[in-house]
């Protein structure tokens, strides 16, 4: 019996193998074959395998020595890049980035456009840059000449003989690299240096004169170079960052603020202000792009809060700081004859014109963490 039972076990084996199905799958031909048996199958791709592989010395230069070199608008998109252990370079890095890291450089002049965090100097002497950036530092540096739109405190550390000036320069990408990479061409700290190192009874750091010129210490480069087709401007009327006095000394004691407010002209009105009143002779001392809330306008605005609270609501709100005497005057003449169609805020007269600035830019520099 037992013998019985084990070959009808066998038996009912083998049946149920011959019953399983074989799955199948028509070929071009029309015929039918096994897809268990097909071993040409293509294996699976996903995104990152179609990406273009990026070459590491496109986003490097290293070792170079009295050249100009750089990368064109278009080049980077975006991406970090690294430059390290160059003598008497022209260095012109005309697009946005993520992160710039400049080591060992030795007598260079740089360009960089917008670089959406950090830009970081180690090692270097003897440069001259123009550089926009989130944060600038600066790290056993010496001598260095720095045209600088930074939209957080500018370090420097264990460095001597660091100069510093506001931004001027133009390239016809140059305000679109600003969007791309998320800076505010009103949001520029260049003069507000910390010296994370101070010297007793020395100065590691100092403003470059009100005058200077960028293209005395970066000059164009040169016609014959990959870089002759980017029309270039380093005059401080067609600079995409407006030219401020920053912490120098103010030649008046009388400062108007002027504000507008979040609409689809707000560059463009403050430009033309600021053409306005440096035309009247008034100096542009710090301007400022920023975000508030009802409660913040009360604050600052005071009596004219309630008015504007609708405004503040539509977005960022940018500011300026214009300084000469007859500042409010010369300002709410601009106002009335310029702006008449536009939403803004013009301090009402001298006498509360200074706590008008005070309110307004420190609140600003408290939202932005300065």
């Amino acid at each position: 019996m037992g013998c019985f039972f084990s070959k009808k076990s066998k038996r009912k084996s083998a049946e149920k193998e011959n019953l399983t199905p074989t799955t199948t799958s028509a070929d071009t031909a029309g015929n039918s074959v096994p897809l268990g048996n097909n071993t040409d199958e293509a294996p699976k791709q996903y995104s990152w395998d179609k990406r273009e592989k990026a070459d590491p010395k496109d986003y490097t230069l290293t070792g170079l020595k009295d050249v100009t070199v750089g990368r064109l608008p278009g080049t980077l998109n975006g991406k970090p890049f690294v430059i390290q252990d160059c003598v008497n370079c022209n260095i012109f890095v005309l697009d946005h980035s993520a992160t710039i890291s400049i080591d060992d450089c030795v007598n260079c002049r740089i360009v960089f456009g917008p670089v959406k965090g950090s830009v970081f100097f180690r090692d270097c002497k003897d440069i001259k840059c123009v550089v926009a950036c989130q944060q600038f530092r600066a790290r056993d540096c010496k001598k260095m000449d720095v045209f600088l739109c930074c939209a957080t405190q500018p370090i420097i550390e264990s460095s001597t003989g660091m100069k510093f000036g506001c931004f001027q320069y133009y390239y016809p990408e140059l305000a679109f690299h600003f969007k791309d990479a998320g800076l505010s061409i009103f949001n520029n700290n260049w003069s507000n240096i910390h010296d994370f190192t101070p010297v007793s009874g020395e100065n590691n750091w100092s403003l470059l004169p009100e005058d200077a010129k960028v293209a005395d210490f970066v000059p164009a480069p040169d016609p014959e170079s990959d870089f002759k087709s980017v029309r270039i401007s380093t005059e401080a009327d067609r600079s995409i960052v407006p030219l401020t006095k920053g912490g120098r000394r103010k030649d008046s004691e009388e400062s108007c603020l002027f504000v507008f407010f979040a609409g689809d002209y707000t560059t463009a009105n403050a430009r033309k202000l600021i053409d306005e009143a440096t035309s009247k002779g008034f100096v542009l001392v710090q301007t400022k792009e920023v975000s508030m809330k009802p409660e913040d306008a009360r604050r600052v605005f005071q009596n004219s809060a309630d008015d504007l609270v609708e405004w503040i609501n539509k977005g960022p709100v940018t500011a300026l700081e214009l300084n000469g005497d007859g500042a409010v005057e010369g300002c709410k003449t601009i106002a009335s004859k310029v702006f008449s169609g536009t939403k803004i805020f013009v301090s009402d007269n001298k006498n509360t014109s200074t706590r008008d600035v005070d309110s307004f830019f420190n609140f600003a520099d408290m939202q932005m963490g300065l």
